[in-house]
């Protein structure tokens, strides 16, 4: 009997983690995996580890706090997205727009950004370890860093 208990718990113990994972909102992740298209989306803390979102349209979506690990954003349109505290570990993200995004606090350890537009993108205290950033408006910098004059 104990051993049938400590099965059903064993078994049910990931179910509980699961919730903490989901989107805010169930139906716009549905939506934006068969459609590829989410604008003003809520996927807060959406699970979309290896997503493939290759062209997807996520304009002004709200991805705060989601698990982007291993995705493959090529050629998605994130203008005007919350990705703050994201966890873009190891993200693929080549010709992405993140024109007014807010990347605050996201998590690019690892990721390949490649030719990617980040005009006028927020991105206080990015995490960029080992990041592989090519042709893309990223660096390393702060309040005392040298700001060159073009004039």
């Amino acid at each position: 009997m104990k051993f049938k208990l400590l099965a059903a718990l064993a078994l049910a113990t990931p179910l509980f983690f699961i919730g903490s994972v989901q989107a805010e909102n169930p139906q716009d992740l549905q939506k934006l995996l068969e459609t590829g298209e989410c604008i003003k989306c809520n996927l807060s803390g959406a699970n979309l580890s290896s997503a493939h979102l290759i062209g997807a349209d996520l304009r002004g979506a709200n991805l705060q706090k989601a698990n982007l690990s291993e995705a493959n954003l090529e050629g998605a349109d994130l203008t005007g997205a919350n990705l703050a505290g994201a966890n873009l570990t190891s993200a693929y993200i080549t010709n992405v727009n993140l024109k007014q995004a807010n990347l605050n606090n996201a998590n690019l350890t690892r990721a390949k950004i490649y030719d990617s537009n980040v005009y006028q993108a927020s991105m206080n205290n990015l995490t960029i370890t080992d990041a592989e950033i090519f042709h893309t408006g990223i660096g390393v910098g702060g309040e005392d860093a040298e700001i060159p004059d073009w004039d």
